[in-house]
């Protein structure tokens, strides 16, 4: 076991699958105590399992207020403190065409994309303010940087939060705390197949690792993106490594967004993405 994040205490939302729990692991393994925060029980307390008494799960909704004041309350309950919060929990967001938007579900989306975040950081702050410390993490996405083929309200979102994450870095500089961003692109989870539990173990696999061989064509790099591309770079954020780096955004992606590409041209990809995920 590791020693970057001992003696810290980590809430990672959506801490049950894909990147949220990459990072929870990773963070574990480095000797924090993390508080798993998902809807998926079941994965949720698998995890738990797993971590062997580093971790704990609590069952959260993070479009409901009450769901993340009971989150963070059981995390100070259990282990007295919050050193970091990882604000990662979000799902992909259709594409509506204009017309067809409603109120309803721009705020229902928005809500999920940007408004728990601001929800998080509500509870988590004042106890960061009493500490004199902490290290919160936004999750954004290079569709918040560039247009990447994504929806236009999960875009919207994503720059919405990307550039609000500066806007509070300077807001509680003063108290210790630091807030960043990463920018995740073309990362090999199973939100591209629906979520993890719309298929079994090895069926997200089997998928992923086809997706991943499609990806390399378009990586400078050469190849894919994993969770633990981007659970590495919130480690160094959430350690004491970074004391000196406060509202950034760090685009884990790749090279990708350096790539322009036409509408038409994303729309051609995505349907030769779903060829490749095919039986």
């Amino acid at each position: 076991m590791g020693s970057r994040m001992k003696g810290k205490v980590a809430i990672v939302t959506g801490g049950s699958s894909g990147i949220g729990a990459a990072t929870a692991q990773m963070f574990a393994q480095q000797g924090a105590r993390v508080m798993i925060a998902a809807r998926g029980k079941d994965a949720g307390e698998a995890l738990v399992k797993k971590l062997k008494g580093r971790a704990a799960f609590c069952r959260t909704d993070v479009t409901v207020e009450a769901d993340i004041k009971a989150m963070v309350e059981a995390t100070v309950s259990r282990w007295g403190r919050v050193d970091c919060l990882v604000n990662n929990a979000c799902s992909s967001v259709p594409r509506v065409p204009i017309e067809e938007y409603s109120a309803e579900y721009f705020s229902s989306q928005i809500m999920l994309v940007l408004g728990s975040v601001f929800i998080c950081m509500k509870y988590v702050v004042p106890i960061m303010k009493k500490q004199r410390s902490g290290s919160i993490i936004n999750i954004a996405s290079t569709a918040g940087m560039t247009h990447d083929g994504s929806s236009a309200l999960y875009g919207a979102g994503k720059a919405a939060l990307i550039h609000v994450s500066k806007i509070w870095a300077l807001e509680v500089a003063e108290h210790g705390i630091r807030v960043n961003c990463i920018s995740p692109g073309g990362i090999m989870t199973p939100i591209f197949l629906g979520g993890h539990d719309k298929h079994d173990e090895a069926e997200n696999k089997e998928l992923l690792d086809k997706l991943a061989a499609f990806y390399v064509k378009s990586t400078p790099v050469g190849r894919a993106g994993w969770p633990e591309d981007i659970a590495h770079a919130a480690l160094f954020l959430g350690s004491d490594e970074s004391t000196y780096v406060t509202g950034q955004n760090l685009a884990v992606e790749g090279g990708r967004h350096t790539l322009g590409r036409s509408f038409a041209e994303y729309r051609e990809r995505f349907a030769e993405r779903s060829r490749v995920l095919q039986p």
